[in-house]
């Protein structure tokens, strides 16, 4: 096989990691994982998801450095084998502090693969001269990815079904190593001389920084995607819970999870045909402020099993998905050897936020799991409600 075609074939066997990487079959069940298996309270899972995400912001840039020196293809493989890993060691005792370092394996495993992929599907584009499918092909890998979580979630119930709460975690070894088999056969393409270095933390501080100063407008979208952000993220710790109390059997559990995901890729699939519907940008972002805060007040005064999980999945799909949208609007105003910078920021800026909130949600719903639906429903409307975001801002003007 000649080289051309090896790195072609790259671009199959990279949809291929992520599929596998991303079938996450322990997300379907991971609140009766924490509670009922490890016996953990419901904050105390918020907080392990704080400490997760606090993980990954440190390790970001210095795992960077593997793929940077050592290679992409490295890089994904030791991030799929830390991630089988940390999966060995989540199952191996019911522990708090098991747990926590189980999380530390696996923003390891996380931060291994973040970006890697991406560069490595590039890279192998233009060593065939195919650059100009670099967008196709960067959108096809998101697409298996959420192909993995929805496989992971609906198979993950089942699983915890017949074998248990703990079974998701162990036999997501499998798919992970499979990650690892496939990242064994890619072809590294030749390192050039001209390629950038990622940037390091102070530089990415001090540049972002002067850059966000000078531009409101960038610090208007990140405060309130940050906060809209950190806000729904909620729901995803908390629907587990809701569903339980509506009566729902575990197996349900991710066929629900995976209707969210759908309903996220059907928003992303039609952005520009809701703005020209709602007339806007900026009627789209307050819709869907307003939609998702709805769907989480009222998760909070009903149990109707039909309605709350209707809610769930709104809920979900119209929150989640902004943050993309958010970023297309914010890459009007960054300049184009700045954009690395800026949009790292701006992701710390949303990691940081939910390291910050996680844990005040776990204290709430440990107190009461409606009235924190309630609160969290009545924040993002309350920040619909009070934006400063005009639409000239995300026109790109000043």
């Amino acid at each position: 096989m000649s080289e051309k075609r090896e790195y072609g074939a790259n671009l199959w066997k990279l949809m291929g990691i992520r599929l596998f990487f991303w079938m996450h079959f322990f997300a379907a069940v991971l609140i009766p994982f924490y509670m009922d298996w490890g016996g953990l309270k419901l904050s105390q899972a918020l907080f392990i998801n704080s400490w997760f995400m606090l993980w990954n912001f440190l390790l970001e840039v210095p795992t960077g450095t593997v793929a940077d020196f050592l290679g992409r293809k490295i890089s994904l493989m030791a991030g799929s084998v830390t991630a089988a890993i940390a999966a060995l060691l989540y199952a191996s005792k019911p522990d708090f502090h098991v747990f926590l370092a189980a999380e530390v394996v696996f923003s390891i495993a996380y931060t291994l693969h973040s970006g890697a992929d991406e560069a490595l599907a590039y890279d192998s584009l233009k060593s065939i001269g195919r650059e100009d499918r670099a967008k196709r092909t960067l959108s096809a890998m998101e697409s298996f990815k959420l192909g993995g979580i929805i496989a992971g979630a609906i198979t993950g119930g089942f699983i915890a079904k017949y074998f248990g709460y703990v079974a998701p975690m162990r036999f997501y070894v499998l798919p992970a190593l499979a990650a690892f088999a496939l990242a064994c056969t890619l072809r590294e393409p030749p390192i050039r001389a001209e390629g950038a270095p990622r940037p390091k933390y102070g530089t990415i501080l001090l540049e972002g920084g002067r850059y966000f100063v000078r531009n409101p407008a960038l610090v208007l979208l990140t405060a309130e995607l940050s906060l809209t952000n950190a806000l729904a993220w909620g729901l995803i710790w908390l629907f587990q819970p809701l569903l339980a109390g509506a009566g729902f059997p575990v197996a349900s559990y991710g066929v629900v999870q995976a209707s969210a995901c759908v309903g996220q890729i059907l928003f992303l699939s039609n952005v520009e045909r809701m703005e020209g519907l709602l007339g806007s940008k900026r009627a789209l972002l307050a819709a869907t402020t307003f939609v998702s805060g709805g769907a989480y007040f009222l998760l909070g005064v009903t149990g109707r099993p039909e309605v709350v999980a209707i809610l769930i999945v709104a809920g979900l799909s119209f929150s989640l998905p902004r943050a993309p949208v958010f970023s297309a609007y914010m890459n009007r105003y960054i300049p184009s050897d700045k954009r690395a910078t800026i949009l790292s920021l701006t992701s710390m800026c949303r990691t940081l936020g939910i390291v910050a909130v996680n844990p005040v949600i776990g204290l709430l719903a440990d107190w009461s799991l409606p009235r924190t639906m309630m609160i969290l429903g009545v924040g993002l409307m309350a920040v619909g409600f009070f934006s400063r975001i005009e639409e000239r801002h995300l026109e790109g003007g000043a």
